[in-house]
Formats: C-alpha cells, sequence, structure tokens
C-alpha cells in the first residue's frame, strides 16, 4: 500500500524557504529534523515552528501530527497543494550570546528587524536610529572600509556617480511612519553618519548590539503576554492596553487549565486573588499552556548563563564609559520651519526693543573693555595683540574713522580715549 506523501514549505524569517515531502502521518519534530539538516544546525534554541490560524501563530507540538492542525483539508488536499508551516522565534532571549549557533543568530535577528520595521512605538524614535546603525554595521561593516572598496571600483565607473549612490535603502532599516515624519533624504543623509560612529565594532558584536537594543522596543501584547522574565496581563480599555499585573516566575504559585478555562494564582505573600480568563477554545487554552511551560524552562536553564552575561556587560560597560561617545543629528530644516512659525510679523515695538537691547548690549561691552584696559597697569604685562593688527591700532590714535558694526563703535571710541590718554601722559601702549 502506497502511502500518500503531502508537501509541506517552510517560510524562514530571513524570506527564505523550504519545501520538504513528508508523510500523511508525518509529526511536527520529523518536519523539524528536516530544517535542522537543512541550516546544518543540531538545535534551533529559540525558533519553532508554528501555524497561523486565524491571524495567530501557533506553534507545534513536535509530537503531535501534521493533520491535527490542518483538519479535514491535509487529506483533502492534493499532493501538489504545499501546507505552510513558519519558523519564528517562540522564546526571546536576555541576550544574544546565549544563542550558540551563528545561523540561528542570524535567523532571530531577521525576525527582531521584521518586527521593528512594523513597529507604532512612535516616541522611540532615537531608539529606531540606534537600530538601524547596529543593522547596518552587521550587514555592511565599516562604513570606511565599505567607502574605500567603492573608491577601487570607482575607475570603471564614469565621474563619481557610484560613489554618492546610497548605499542602503531606508524601507529596509526604518519603519513606514518615520520614513513619512523625516522623509527619506533625512534618512540616508544622517543614517551613514550614525553607521560610521560604529567602526571597528564587528559584525557579530554588531548583531549583539542589536539584539540587546531592540529589547527596549516595547512589544504589542494580547490580554495574556509572556515576558523574558514573566507573565504580563493587559486590559484593553478604549483600544489602549493597559498593564493590569506584572508576574515574574517566582510570583507565580501555579497555572491550572481546564478546556477553554485557565487560571493563574499567584504566591500567598502578594495577597491577590486567584485570576480567571477563557481562551477561544480548549485548544488555544493547551497551546497557552505549553508556550508558558516552555517559556519558564527555558527561563531557568538560562538563568546561570544570563547571570555570568551580566557581570561581562557590567565590566564592559565600565570600560566603555571611559571613551565615551556622542552623536548627534538634527532636522535643520524642520527646525527652522517651526522657528519661522512659531515667531511673530515683526513691529516697531519690537524693532525699538531691539535696538535697547543692542544698546544695552553695547555699554555691556564697553564696561568690560574698559575694566579689561585698566589691568594693564598690573606688574605683570602679557602681550595680547596681534603685531599685524597694530596698523589698526594706530589709526585708532588718528583721527580715521574705521567703519566697525553699531556694537562695536562704543568699543573703539573707549579705546581710542585710552590711547590718547596714556600718549599725553607719555606712556607705552604696549
Amino acid at each position: 500500500m502506497r502511502t500518500t506523501q503531502k508537501r509541506v514549505c517552510i517560510f524562514f524569517p530571513n524570506e527564505q524557504n523550504l519545501d520538504c515531502t513528508v508523510t500523511a502521518t508525518a509529526r511536527g519534530g520529523e518536519v523539524l529534523n528536516l530544517v535542522l539538516r537543512q541550516l546544518a544546525v543540531s538545535d534551533l534554541q529559540v525558533l519553532g515552528l508554528a501555524v497561523l490560524r486565524d491571524n495567530e501563530y501557533l506553534f507545534l507540538d513536535l509530537e503531535r501530527k501534521l493533520s491535527r492542525y490542518f483538519g479535514n483539508l491535509w487529506n483533502r488536499a492534493s499532493a501538489m497543494v504545499p501546507f505552510i508551516l513558519f519558523l519564528r522565534v517562540q522564546h526571546y532571549v536576555e541576550s544574544g550570546r546565549l544563542i550558540l549557533s551563528s545561523k540561528v543568530q542570524q535567523l532571530y535577528l531577521a525576525e527582531l528587524r521584521r518586527k521593528v520595521l512594523h513597529s507604532e512605538s512612535r516616541h522611540q524614535e532615537v531608539l529606531f536610529f540606534q537600530l538601524a546603525a547596529s543593522a547596518l554595521q552587521a550587514e555592511v561593516g565599516d562604513l570606511e572600509r565599505r567607502a574605500e572598496e567603492e573608491e577601487e571600483d570607482d575607475d570603471e565607473v564614469q565621474g563619481k556617480e557610484k560613489r554618492l549612490r546610497p548605499y542602503f535603502l531606508p524601507e529596509d532599516y526604518f519603519p513606514t511612519w518615520l520614513i513619512k515624519r523625516r522623509g527619506r533624504d533625512f534618512l540616508l543623509q544622517h543614517g551613514p553618519a550614525l553607521h560610521g560612529e560604529l567602526s571597528g565594532v564587528t559584525r557579530s558584536q554588531a548583531v549583539l548590539q542589536f539584539i540587546k537594543e531592540e529589547k527596549k522596543e516595547p512589544r504589542r501584547s494580547i490580554l495574556l503576554g509572556v515576558t523574558l522574565k514573566g507573565v504580563h496581563i493587559y486590559q484593553d480599555l478604549e483600544g489602549k492596553l493597559c498593564l493590569l499585573y506584572d508576574f515574574s516566575w517566582t510570583d507565580i504559585d501555579r497555572l491550572t487549565f481546564q478546556g477553554s478555562r485557565f487560571e493563574i494564582a499567584a504566591v500567598g505573600s502578594l495577597c491577590l486573588p486567584k485570576l480567571v480568563y477563557y481562551t477561544p477554545s480548549a485548544f488555544h487554552s493547551e497551546h497557552v499552556m505549553r508556550h508558558l511551560s516552555d517559556s519558564h524552562r527555558l527561563h531557568i536553564n538560562t538563568r546561570g548563563a544570563v547571570s555570568y552575561i551580566q557581570q561581562l556587560d557590567d565590566m564592559q560597560g565600565q570600560t566603555a564609559s571611559r571613551s565615551y561617545k556622542e552623536a548627534y543629528i538634527c532636522d535643520t530644516a524642520r527646525l527652522a520651519h517651526r522657528l519661522r512659525s512659531n515667531s511673530p510679523t515683526s513691529s516697531m515695538s519690537e524693532r525699538s526693543e531691539a535696538a535697547e537691547t543692542a544698546t544695552a548690549r553695547s555699554k555691556q561691552e564697553e564696561h568690560e573693555v574698559t575694566e579689561f584696559e585698566l589691568c594693564v597697569d598690573e606688574p605683570v604685562e602679557s602681550f595680547v595683540d596681534n603685531p599685524a593688527e597694530l596698523a589698526w591700532l594706530a589709526e585708532l590714535s588718528g583721527d580715521a574713522r574705521v567703519g566697525l558694526p553699531f556694537c562695536w563703535e562704543a568699543v573703539a571710541a573707549e579705546m581710542k580715549r585710552v590711547v590718547r590718554g596714556r600718549a599725553d601722559k607719555g606712556g607705552f601702549v604696549d
């Protein structure tokens, strides 16, 4: 009896895919082994196989048959019609160093970058520029080295067209709303500046830095969200998710699931009532229960490694603080527009006020210069004038008038008075 074959297509986070053929009785673990063989790795660690159902990703139980997830369609569909699975991040980690395989780390990075592109955290604009710089460093490397390579290849290209061509697309590194807010030209102008600040950082270090920074970007959650360190309970109020409970794993006494009902019991020291919630179906409850259990197990298994990595990061942070650098970017066109829009039309009163301010400033500068001239009679004198400018000083001692700005005319008059006074007394100017 010939076993019916089924075609399965697995989409990876880096937009690649794997087509494979399995038997009608295949289980999730068999497909996972094909993925491991394709990637040439022994363990996916933080990644898992998922199926899309009702716009929600449900991770497979590797011990169960695929037919359970595709229902009657699994038996009725033709062998030429592929069944779609997704390789996705199942568990988030505190540090990229916990991911041992560089290939798995790259897939983890690819999904984080995709999440960043779809993010709606409009108050995190600075963070997105930092993430874009880290992503460029991880993908391109040092900006100076790339420029040198392009200059070597420029001999085969007429003019400077290739040298001036942008080396990245803003759509690949920034959310859509940020591109609309700032404009592509602004991102193409300032993106390389921030990228250049990471010169000397290796690509693997840039990957770790991106994973570390991306944790600061808040994630969209449902009523129950599984975090790195525990469980969050949210309530949807007028379209906004409000955090009700923030449980660490040590705060939870037990989780109970029965059909579509599940309960969360906190430890007695928190003095909280038992929380009861309902999922759309028993299938969803089972999925949530397994995901919570796997996430808690990962937290327990990596707890020691996380503590060690945190110590390393603290030591590196102390070293990095000694060579602290800051980079600034400014949308000058937008700033000038805001200043023009906020400034009222000039009037006569404003002009008179400006004239009074200029006069007061002139008097203040005159007073300051007078005090400076009185200091030349101290026992120790220092020559502060440029010899090349003595001709200008000589003009001040005569009747010639030097064309100076209004605010400096009082200064010139005072210097002229001092020079004449000392000449009458037979003193020396220098």
